[in-house]
């Protein structure tokens, strides 16, 4: 194995905690969410064509229909980098490097999760609830506009916690064990598809609970393994920055299941542990009230600094999985 692959994911993540995601720059992942876009109309209107002519049911069309696109779209990804990065081996290798360097780097996520929160927490701080009920409307799904302060620390605390795994630690994951076998980048890209793919059409509602079955399963079935470090890794974070590791990994034991996801429990109440809080509860959905399991003891309430706690066990746990990762490489080098 190439060491240069090590110092590659190395200065990936030193440059995504330095500059993040700046917004004036294109994304990759903006040309993904096009390609989505593009497919499910053809896609669409393929599966109402072979409704009407062969008289198939039409959840099942739109399920095949669906899994066509999360092939096409995350195969399709894969390739593209790919070959991008076979072309630029062959020119040079610096700028193989540079390129390498750059996709895993835009598949990262810790800097811009955590602008995104303290984006919430500054409006907070000045009382300005009404600010931070705009902010915190760009990182949920659920309805913000009557959310009280708790309401809308809980919602961050959450969000935070949650994309700990599948912006954090999981394309930490693809990019090491891509690296393995020489396709960090593609396989990191590859899961960048797959979670973009969940985020556009991964829904339960009657839109997209045939379309999107497929990419929320995969999303899943991806984020499975990640999740479940992040039992781990959360309350080991959580330690280093002062919070405890015993409190964090048992509330974490307890209610990793009380979520509708199999997945999203795991980080969800690792965090809520190592503050001592509850999350979960009742939100609101397009206009419907949803009951979710609670998560985490209240041993106080939800106050505007758990958010800069939140975000701080997240750095705090992308540094041990990046350490983790650039560990195994380095055994596997060796060895």
């Amino acid at each position: 194995m190439d060491i240069m692959l090590i110092f590659d994911i190395a200065a990936a993540y030193l440059i995504d905690l330095a500059v993040g995601d700046p917004h004036r720059l294109p994304h990759p992942v903006r040309l993904i969410g096009r390609l989505i876009s593009s497919l499910e109309g053809l896609l669409r209107a393929a599966a109402d064509a072979a409704t009407q002519i062969y008289g198939v049911e039409k959840g099942r069309m739109e399920r095949m229909a669906g899994g066509f696109l999360a092939l096409s779209v995350i195969s399709a990804t894969f390739m593209a980098v790919f070959l991008v990065l076979r072309m630029a081996k062959a020119i040079h290798p610096v700028l193989y490097h540079g390129l390498n360097i750059y996709f895993i780097y835009s598949t990262f996520a810790v800097r811009c999760l955590a602008d995104e929160a303290m984006k919430v927490y500054g409006p907070l701080v000045r009382n300005n609830l009404a600010e931070a009920r705009k902010r915190v409307a760009m990182l949920v799904g659920r309805e913000t506009r009557h959310l009280d302060e708790r309401e809308v620390i809980r919602a961050v605390v959450e969000t935070t916690a949650e994309n700990t795994v599948d912006g954090v630690i999981s394309p930490i994951v693809f990019a090491v064990v891509g690296s393995l076998f020489g396709v960090g980048a593609p396989l990191a890209y590859a899961f960048k598809a797959a979670s973009t793919l969940d985020s556009m059409v991964g829904y339960m509602d009657d839109r997209y609970k045939n379309f999107g079955r497929v990419s929320a399963k995969l999303d899943d079935a991806l984020n499975f393994i990640p999740a479940r470090l992040s039992g781990l890794i959360i309350p080991a974070a959580a330690f280093v920055c002062g919070k405890g590791f015993a409190k964090s990994f048992r509330i974490m034991l307890r209610d990793r299941r009380n979520h509708k996801s199999p997945n999203c429990a795991y980080p969800e109440a690792a965090v809520a542990g190592a503050l001592g809080v509850r999350l979960g509860g009742s939100n609101v959905y397009f206009g419907r009230v949803v009951e979710k399991p609670t998560i985490g003891d209240a041993e106080k309430q939800l106050e505007v600094g758990d958010i800069a706690d939140a975000v701080r066990i997240m750095y705090a746990s992308s540094l041990i999985m990046i350490l983790a990762g650039l560990g195994t490489l380095l055994v596997r080098m060796v060895y």
